[in-house]
């Protein structure tokens, strides 16, 4: 077994305990930032397997836009709590 092979299942291995860990996670933004690690590995274990297009392509969407989209979803609905709140609040 070459080093290659060793890393690659020690990154299999961390992507299953970020799989695990998001689920059971409750909080949303611990559960995004898992999911970001888990994206990155995944381009890492892309690059390894000589698959650089698809390597680029997780980095990007997976780490990148995803998670953003993801932060932006969260930040409206800690908007909207604090509004509805507000509302239980006045009333």
């Amino acid at each position: 077994m070459t080093n290659t092979d060793i890393l690659i299942m020690v990154l299999l291995a961390l992507i299953l305990v970020c799989t695990v860990a998001t689920m059971l996670t409750k909080r949303l933004l611990t559960a995004i930032v898992i999911y970001m690690t888990f994206s990155l590995i995944m381009a890492v274990v892309w690059a390894l397997l000589q698959a650089p297009d698809l390597a680029i392509t997780e980095a990007a969407v997976g780490a990148g836009i995803t998670s953003i989209l993801y932060f932006v979803t969260l930040d409206k609905i800690k908007r909207i709590e604090e509004i509805s709140k507000e509302n239980v609040q006045i009333q």
